[in-house]
C-alpha cells in the first residue's frame, strides 16, 4: 500500500467517524456514565501520551532518564499549586541539568 493510499484510507475512516458521531441519537449520550467517560478521556490519553514519551525510547523499551526526573519534579510543583510556566520551568531545568551531569 502506498503512502498516498494510505494517507487517503486514513482521512476517509477520519471522516466516517466523525459522521457516525453525528449520527447517533442524542439520548444516547445524555446518560451520566456517558458524561463521566467522555469527561475523563481527555486527561486518561493525556497521560498516557506524557507516560509514553517520558518512560520509553525508540523501540518501545522502558527507561528512566532525565525526563523521567523532570515530569516527577513537575507532578510535585503541581501538586504544589505551582504556576503552568513555573511547573514548565522547572521540569526543563531539572532535564538540562542532569543532561549536562550526565545523566539521560
Amino acid at each position: 500500500m502506498s503512502l498516498w493510499t494510505s494517507l487517503l484510507l486514513a482521512a476517509g475512516i477520519a471522516f466516517a467517524l466523525k459522521l457516525a458521531g453525528h449520527l447517533v441519537p442524542a439520548h444516547l449520550l445524555d446518560g451520566p456514565r456517558v458524561r463521566r467517560v467522555t469527561a475523563a478521556l481527555p486527561v486518561a490519553l493525556l497521560a498516557a501520551l506524557v507516560a509514553t514519551q517520558a518512560f520509553t525510547v525508540r523501540g518501545g523499551a522502558f527507561v528512566l532518564d532525565a525526563r523521567a526526573a523532570a515530569v516527577g519534579v513537575a507532578v510535585v510543583a503541581l501538586a504544589l499549586r505551582a504556576p503552568f510556566i513555573v511547573v514548565v520551568v522547572l521540569g526543563a531545568a531539572t532535564a538540562a541539568l542532569l543532561r549536562a551531569m550526565g545523566w539521560g
